[in-house]
């Protein structure tokens, strides 16, 4: 168990309702309106000083398929899955655009991150500094009378 909170993009319960959607409308897929992208599943920990984001991206080329930046604190990934119609069937495959931003957790460093993608999988590694004991600060309260 990490001592350290995980920070994640507020309204991660969007894949999951995403995924009920999709499955409930499944047999009526062409009337079924679109989210436009899909959410990349993302976990994410910090593991020997860096915040290490995986996100599952099967079936993509990494060289031609994945940007990932960096802007105001944000970790951005963006991938595109093409279909490739060979034959005729149904398939429960997500084609399109694909994206998750996350936002990074105090003491990360924009300089120095490191992307790899393995078997489906692409892990991105921020470089974080020691943190600094958070302070509290008392704010007094003041009567409006």
């Amino acid at each position: 168990m990490s001592l350290f909170p995980v920070y994640r993009q507020p309204g991660t319960l969007m894949a999951d309702l995403e995924d009920m959607w999709n499955t409930t409308l499944a047999p009526f897929t062409e009337w079924a309106p679109t989210f436009g992208t899909h959410l990349i599943r993302v976990e994410d920990a910090v593991e020997k000083g860096r915040y290490v984001v995986r996100a599952e991206l099967p079936g993509i080329d990494p060289d031609k398929d994945v940007e990932v930046s960096v802007r105001d604190r944000r970790l951005m990934i963006k991938a595109e899955r093409t279909e490739k119609k060979e034959e005729k069937g149904r398939s429960e495959f997500r084609y399109g655009s694909f994206e998750r931003t996350v936002t990074l957790p105090p003491g990360a460093q924009e300089e120095g991150i490191e992307a790899t993608y393995a078997k489906g999988v692409l892990t991105v590694a921020v470089p974080m500094t020691e943190q600094p004991e958070e302070l509290t600060k008392k704010v007094e309260v003041k009567s409006g009378d």
